[in-house]
């Protein structure tokens, strides 16, 4: 019972662990399925037909160029926009800073279907026609809010005597900014960016409100599953999961070796 009390934070985080993976797992398996039927949810027999033929279902392909053709210009969108609301928010102090804190903190707390059923509203009032770029300003908004937090999280880390060291050695507000502010606000950028990508290409409701006639991966997926899912959208699915593991992996390994050298 002692060493049961003494690794019982562990036991819990791997649960927690087996818990979030498992699904990935299932559908990394049944991406390998040949299924007799419409629907992939029954093992049949070991195939891999359609990870040597991913584009074979119709428009599959075309949904996921566009999905990850908005997530990259909502990332750097959102990534630009909230480093510098971020930084605006940490530094300085104006009227409105108490409001805008609320507003920024407002898509984090409010359910997606508000945020979007408003969005689409607003731009049937305004008759902007739906389509790609209804759908990239609305996921422009909703990660702009967790751009503005992990930004601003670190700026407000940082030790205001490192930049004050290179103004003593003359260095200019721009190499000041570019050679010390910048480095040590990285990894809140990567960090913010990294979760815009995910959250915008992964993103249903908002798009679902916004998007007229044109269909993302998300929308796909939705559309698929009520006619019969395919193989290649758990193909598609695991692709996803493996390159973000080797993501946090590669980053990872690049923190640990900056740290030995250090």
């Amino acid at each position: 019972m002692r060493w049961i009390r003494k690794n019982l934070v562990v036991f819990a985080g791997v649960l927690c662990l087996a818990y979030l993976i498992l699904p990935n797992l299932v559908v990394m398996v049944f991406s390998f399925n040949k299924p007799n039927g419409r629907f992939n949810y029954e093992w049949t027999r070991f195939s891999t037909d359609a990870w040597e033929h991913p584009c074979d279902v119709a428009d599959m392909c075309g949904s996921l160029g566009l999905s990850l053709q908005i997530a990259l210009y909502a990332t750097i969108g959102a990534t630009v926009l909230g480093t510098m609301i971020a930084f605006a928010l940490a530094r300085y102090r104006f009227k409105a800073r108490g409001t805008t804190n609320m507003l920024i903190f407002l898509p984090m707390a409010m359910p997606e279907v508000v945020m979007a059923a408003s969005l689409g509203t607003l731009f049937l009032n305004m008759r902007v026609p739906f389509g790609f770029w209804t759908i990239l300003i609305a996921h422009i908004m909703f990660c702009l809010s967790f751009v503005v937090t992990a930004v601003k999280a670190r700026v407000m880390s940082m030790d205001p005597r490192l930049e004050q060291a290179a103004q003593d050695l003359y260095a200019s507000p721009l190499q000041t900014f570019l050679r010390v502010t910048l480095p040590l606000v990285a990894p809140g950028i990567a960090s913010g960016a990294l979760l815009s990508f995910a959250l915008s290409f992964d993103d249903f409701i908002i798009t679902n409100f916004n998007a007229g006639s044109t269909v993302t991966f998300p929308m796909f997926v939705w559309g698929s599953a009520q006619r019969g899912t395919p193989v290649q959208i758990n193909v598609i699915g695991t692709a996803m999961f493996v390159i973000a593991v080797l993501v946090v992996v590669a980053g990872q390994l690049l923190s640990g070796r900056r740290k030995a050298r250090a």
